[in-house]
Order: C-alpha cells, then sequence, then structure tokens
C-alpha cells in the first residue's frame, strides 16, 4: 500500500508504522524533506531518489491523474483493522463513554479522510467503515486524513447494521446525522444528557443520506439547520460540526 504527500509521510513515521521504502522525486528539497529524509534514517528506512519520469509514472499509478504527491510516495502496510469487538474492548479500556463515527456509504476517499481527521482531532476513539459501498484506506484516504488514520483505530465490518447492534448491546446510543431530522442537533445535544453517554455517531452519503435499515437502528436523528438555497452539506463538513459539538456539549456539561 501507498501513502503519499508530506503530512501523511511525515505523520506515518512520527507514529511507528511500518514504512518499507520511502520515494522522492529528485529535485523535491525544502526543510519538510530534510526533516523527513531525517526520520527515514533513524527510523533505518530506505529514502530513494527517484529521477522525475520515473517518480511520475509512480505517482499516476498510485495517486491517479489529477492528485498531487507533493514529491513523496511512502510504500507501507495497510492499516491495520479491528473487528467491531476490539474496537469496542479497545475503547472501553482507555474510557468509560467512548466516542466512534461510523460512515454509511461514503465512498468518497477524501471525505473518508476528512471525518477521520475531524475525528482524531475531537478526540474521537474510532471509525467504523463497512466492507461495501464504503471508500477504500487509500493512499488518497490517507492524504486527506493528514495522518489521522495512522492514530484513529479503524474497525471494518461486512454490515454495518450488524456493527451497530453490537454497539448498542455493548451500551452505546446510536445518532444519526439526517438532514430531515426534527431536533436540531446544538438544542437537542444541550438539552440531554446523550453526549455523556457511549456513542456512536452515524454519517451517511450526501445525497442518499442513512440507509433505512441503518437508520432503524439508530436511537436519536438530528439535523443541522441550514439557511442558504443550497440543500445539503459535504459529508465530511456536515460530520465535522457535530463531532465538536459532542465534544463541546460533553465539556459544558
Amino acid at each position: 500500500m501507498y501513502i503519499f504527500g508530506r503530512n501523511a509521510v511525515s505523520e506515518a513515521l512520527a507514529s511507528g508504522k511500518q514504512i518499507e521504502k520511502i520515494f522522492c522525486q529528485y529535485g523535491t528539497e525544502g526543510a519538510v524533506i530534510t526533516a523527513l529524509r531525517i526520520q527515514a534514517e533513524q527510523a533505518h528506512i530506505p529514502f530513494a531518489q527517484m529521477d522525475k519520469r520515473k517518480f511520475q509514472a509512480l505517482e499516476r499509478e498510485v495517486c491517479g491523474e489529477n492528485a498531487h504527491s507533493q514529491g513523496i510516495i511512502a510504500l507501507m502496510q495497510s492499516v491495520r483493522t479491528l473487528s467491531i469487538g476490539e474496537l469496542i474492548e479497545h475503547s472501553f479500556a482507555n474510557t468509560d463513554n467512548p466516542l466512534f463515527v461510523a460512515l454509511d456509504s461514503i465512498t468518497d476517499p477524501h471525505n473518508l479522510g476528512a471525518i477521520a481527521r475531524s475525528a482524531e482531532c475531537a478526540g474521537f476513539h474510532g471509525v467504523i467503515l463497512p466492507d461495501v459501498k464504503a471508500a477504500p484506506l487509500s493512499g488518497t484516504a490517507m492524504k486527506a486524513s493528514a495522518g489521522a488514520l495512522q492514530h484513529i483505530p479503524v474497525a471494518k465490518t461486512g454490515s454495518l447494521t450488524k456493527a451497530l447492534e453490537d454497539c448498542r448491546n455493548a451500551g452505546f446510543r446510536i445518532l444519526a446525522l439526517d438532514a430531515a431530522a426534527e431536533l436540531q442537533y446544538n438544542e437537542a445535544l444541550a438539552a440531554n444528557a446523550l453526549v455523556q453517554e457511549p456513542l456512536v455517531v452515524v454519517i451517511g452519503s450526501e445525497g442518499a443520506g442513512i440507509q433505512p435499515a441503518v437508520r432503524r437502528l439508530c436511537t436519536d436523528a438530528l439535523a443541522i439547520p441550514l439557511h442558504g438555497k443550497i440543500s445539503s452539506l459535504n459529508a465530511s463538513v456536515a460530520a465535522g460540526i457535530i463531532l465538536f459539538e459532542i465534544v463541546r456539549q460533553r465539556q459544558a456539561q
């Protein structure tokens, strides 16, 4: 598996993830590149300079036609994922009231990475990803997460509904972010003590939203009020709003 981008590679090095080799486009210089080279040497990771033609061929293969690697690509092992049971056990070992975010039909790796970044920055304890109708844990997602996917635990599941049932059985309340919900997120969170419970926040796709089978498992549904002419928010923007509001309400209460 490859990751690319200076921040993503730097975070992977700092977190001690197993990187097999780092490729740098010849002529790419600067303080960040020098720091990456030093980090790689200290970790005994090969740091290879590639001529522009070969590097750009690798970049097209790894990043696609429209992505930019900032002159740095790393070959590494895939993100280690957990089962939902392992994630639950791991989270309760660290806190009494864990916070998870579950992604339903989020197929854009940029959104996956951005949501993981917001979750990690907000202090959430895990991300739940289904195996189907989901963005892959690709280099694009890694770069969009700015390294967050190297730090926040990720659970993969063959059935999101089964994973949410397991969470509910473990004492979690399942919270849906749903544009059609009657309750506004800020008022509902302020009025209820639910933010002090173990929570799973389900984020659906911008178009279809949360699947009906998943929605039926949710104990609460909250909406973000919109006052403009556009009828929906980007999924990662909506996730950032609700995740940080939950943390803010926890601290306030």
